[in-house]
């Protein structure tokens, strides 16, 4: 099967849970063999965002609630510090996505840190946000985002980043995506050498 024959969604699955099931089966065979993060999570990214534009059930057949992005933010700790950075704090870096150009990076520095991705990093806790703008100091990279869904990259203690997704609808995410999307973000992690 080609590799973006994995994005595809069988008309027989109709929910969620079916969904997320599928999708996790899809992307194992996607990161086999690979161990580098970034082609995993490029993978991943991809193949989520485009299935989730596939699946109608998920967000009906209009095109104003589909979800309009999907991808990683890394922990700057993961890479090596270059010669000329003089960045004070801790920032979560942009990582693979899919959808529209997006912030590059995210103060996750105590007491400075504000948004969905940097409370979900910060407390290690999925974030499931109904409605963005009601969330204290989010961020909005794109203005028609209207809710938004943060996992956690979890390698044991350590929080290596996050998967955010975002949605053009209010209340487009509920708790089956964050059940599907924590089993997700426990394959990546443990498929990459970070």
């Amino acid at each position: 099967m080609p590799h973006a024959d994995s994005s595809l969604v069988p008309d027989e699955i109709q929910t969620k849970a079916q969904f997320w099931s599928h999708v996790y089966t899809q992307l194992e065979p996607l990161l086999d063999g690979q161990r580098n993060w970034v082609s995993n999570l490029a993978n991943a990214s991809s193949l989520i965002y485009n299935a989730l534009l596939a699946f109608r059930t998920h967000f009906g057949p209009d095109p104003g609630r589909s979800v309009n992005w999907c991808g990683f933010y890394i922990d700057s700790a993961c890479f090596p510090k270059s010669a000329d950075s003089n960045v004070e704090g801790s920032r979560l870096l942009l990582g693979p996505f899919c959808g529209k150009p997006a912030c590059q990076f995210i103060n996750v520095t105590p007491g400075k840190a504000r948004g969905v991705c940097a409370d979900a990093f910060m407390h290690a806790k999925t974030k499931l946000v109904p409605d963005v703008d009601s969330y204290p100091g989010h961020i909005a990279c794109d203005g028609e985002t209207k809710s938004e869904i943060v996992c956690p990259l979890l390698n044991g203690n350590q929080v290596l980043g996050v998967l955010d997704l975002d949605c053009l609808a209010i209340g487009g995410f509920d708790e089956d995506d964050q059940k599907g999307l924590e089993r997700i973000t426990e394959l990546v992690v443990t498929a990459c050498d970070w």
